[in-house]
């Protein structure tokens, strides 16, 4: 073979290999999605960008503790009884929960259901309240035509509460989950104050009660986090 067909053999080659360094560092960079169950008593994973349970649990447990607090206070104080004798237990309430209103900045996802069930049984645990099912709710909203926001107007309220009754689910109130949301920026980094707030309203009368948890999360853009947008070969 001549010369210059060994060096145009060499140079094909090179050609043809060129790439399989990067090919090579491309996959050797390429990450592997695992799962385990946490143990009881381990600490929940905190979201690097958005709120999740860290956030949620500790909202939920701050706003209905004192939500039910106070209403406990109240009713033992109105109960009477004769000197001596046992005091009665506070009356049953029972409380319509028409759902959970995302205002924040984020999309929460399947944590809205999550808060709803996790409200629902705190107050199912308490002694004062007891809370309507919420097959029963979805189907009297969806029976009367109307949407959470509507029972507000007395009118509309009254129409509900009467239907209610007529399935053999009376209610005494209505309640309502907000969560909201405030950002304050600093460069990349941000804080966000997140706050859920509990309204219960008194079907009749329209009074009501409002309590809030209020919780602040700070979300940090790292060095790291920079060299790995600018590098995208970067493991």
């Amino acid at each position: 073979m001549s010369l210059a067909n060994q060096l145009d053999r060499r140079t094909f080659l090179l050609r043809g290999l060129a790439p399989v360094p990067l090919t090579i560092l491309a996959g050797g960079c390429r990450s592997m999605q695992f799962a385990r169950v946490m143990m009881p008593g381990e600490d929940a994973m905190i979201g690097s960008h958005q709120a999740g349970q860290e956030t949620f649990t500790p909202l939920v447990n701050d706003a209905v503790a004192k939500l039910l607090a106070r209403h406990v206070d109240e009713a033992v104080q109105q109960v009477s009884y004769e000197e001596g004798a046992e005091p009665l237990p506070p009356p049953t309430r029972r409380i319509c929960f028409v759902g959970v209103e995302n205002k924040s900045a984020e999309d929460i996802g399947d944590f809205k259901e999550q808060i709803y069930q996790s409200i629902d049984s705190r107050i199912l645990e308490s002694s004062i309240f007891r809370s309507v099912n919420r097959r029963f709710v979805d189907a009297g909203l969806r029976d009367t035509r109307l949407r959470p926001d509507q029972l507000l107007v007395p009118e509309h309220m009254r129409t509900f509460a009467d239907h209610m009754e007529q399935q053999g689910q009376p209610i005494d109130c209505l309640l309502y989950a907000t969560i909201t949301s405030g950002t304050t920026r600093e460069n990349r980094d941000y804080q966000r104050d997140y706050v859920l707030t509990l309204e219960l309203v008194e079907v009749g009368t329209g009074t009501y009660d409002k309590q809030s948890a209020e919780l602040s999360k700070g979300y940090h853009h790292s060095r790291l986090s920079r060299w790995r947008a600018t590098n995208p070969l970067a493991p």
